[in-house]
């Protein structure tokens, strides 16, 4: 298996560089909370970044490329992650980027996970899909909102060796989310869960759920509240999506019959589902749109690499002015994408809003995620139709960007709805 330097950065006690042992306590207060990034004097560009979210960079890249890569086709294929793929996630640190060193993580910045999420989608994005929702929505929500005694107890296995999922969206509670018709019946110092879930990810692979059922449907989404369980505890899997892309990310129907869940499950407080759920899918959004940067990028890169290596004409493809007018363009648009999601991860970073970039950077990169995808296709010529590329593959992937954790029209009604705050008092 291979073994990147990030695997150096868990425990962070152990780093050899004081650099991440000092991000913490060289933070500064600018109006707002403390900056979990070290201090900076002067402004700069949004391609600076610490020495260890650089080493993240290049070890997820060498990792991706080498242990992913050969196995990304037949993957895709059976539709099932490789279980040694998710082994060596966990392996390499990549489950539990923020986690405290205190619970086995790597206690990285959230830019940290948005740059891993980019890198491992330009080779596989069903693998950026597991690593995205299990550290940006799991291991956040427990890290928030959980209290000590469940964070002690459910983040160390999070972060070495079991799988979370993000159970909230419903048959008939997509977009509207708050729809949701699972119940959590108060019995004694228990809760009776009954529903079910739709379209969850990660679900095939998990072994711990955060589950979203209200206590009292009576009070509509104040009554929304965030339960913590294992699958052993009564998750069951009625049904798994055959999809059109990220094929071996598993997309699950799960079913809860009279589960039975002691009070001490709730994470966060009880009817503050709701609130939990808004504020985690304004920062998975920029886990989204890192997934499509990567996606693009890895089409770009593969597409454009052929171009240069086949000769049409007596020349290079690529060396034609109309392909490389076309290679210009979608490279700038990759940059404007990529640029919106690093100041999304930073502003969320710096503690100021950003739920409005983050909008904006789920949306833009899901549309050029799929632009440059098909694009690469054509550059690519008949080849790029077959699978002797991966560029169908991504193509395929890239579809998924426009439609989960908020489609596209959800996000430009986000975006609106913030643009008229400012215009209208």
């Amino acid at each position: 298996m291979f073994k990147p330097a990030l695997r150096t950065l868990r425990p962070a006690r152990q780093l050899a560089s004081p650099a991440l042992r000092n991000l913490h306590a060289s933070a500064v207060t600018r109006g707002v909370q403390e900056i979990t990034r070290p201090a900076i004097e002067t402004p700069v560009s949004l391609w600076n970044f610490t020495e260890e979210e650089e080493m993240l960079r290049e070890s997820v890249r060498r990792f991706a490329t080498d242990v992913i890569g050969p196995k990304v086709r037949q993957m895709d294929e059976s539709e099932v992650m490789d279980p040694e793929i998710i082994q060596g996630l966990f392996d390499n640190g990549l489950m539990g980027i923020e986690t405290s060193a205190d619970h086995s993580g790597s206690e990285c910045s959230f830019t940290s996970a948005i740059i891993a999420v980019e890198e491992l989608a330009k080779v596989d994005p069903s693998v950026a899909v597991m690593c995205d929702v299990h550290n940006t929505l799991v291991n956040t929500v427990i890290r928030l909102y959980g209290n000590k005694e469940i964070q002690d107890k459910w983040l160390p296995d999070l972060a070495t060796n079991k799988v979370g999922s993000f159970c909230l969206s419903e048959p008939n509670a997509g977009s509207d989310a708050f729809g949701l018709q699972t119940t959590a019946k108060k019995d004694g110092d228990h809760y009776i869960l009954n529903g079910s879930k739709a379209w969850i990810s990660n679900s095939g692979e998990a072994d711990t759920f955060l589950v979203f059922a209200n206590v009292d449907p009576s009070k509509g989404y104040k009554g929304i509240t965030c339960f913590i369980m294992s699958k052993d505890q009564g998750v069951q899997i009625a049904k798994k999506e055959a999809k059109l892309g990220i094929r071996a990310s598993s997309t699950c129907v799960l079913s809860f019959d009279d589960v039975r869940l002691p009070k001490e499950n709730i994470v966060g407080e009880i009817g503050k589902g709701y609130k939990i759920a808004i504020e985690i899918l304004n920062e998975g959004r920029i886990g989204i749109a890192a997934q499509m940067i990567g996606l693009a990028q890895g089409a770009f890169d593969n597409a454009v690499g052929y171009s240069y290596q086949r000769k049409q004409f007596g020349k290079l493809i690529g060396d034609f002015q109309s392909m490389g007018h076309q290679f210009a363009q979608a490279a700038i648009k990759i940059e404007a994408a990529r640029l919106l999601t690093y100041n999304a991860a930073r502003l969320k970073e710096e503690g100021r809003p950003f739920t409005k970039e983050a909008a904006m950077a789920k949306y833009y990169a899901s549309v050029i995620a799929q632009e440059v995808s098909g694009q690469a296709i054509e550059w690519a010529g008949g080849v790029g139709f077959t699978r002797d590329l991966p560029l169908e593959k991504l193509w395929r992937d890239s579809k998924i960007g426009a439609i989960y954790e908020g489609t596209s029209n959800i996000q430009l009604e986000t975006i609106a709805k913030l643009i008229r705050k400012d215009y209208v008092s």
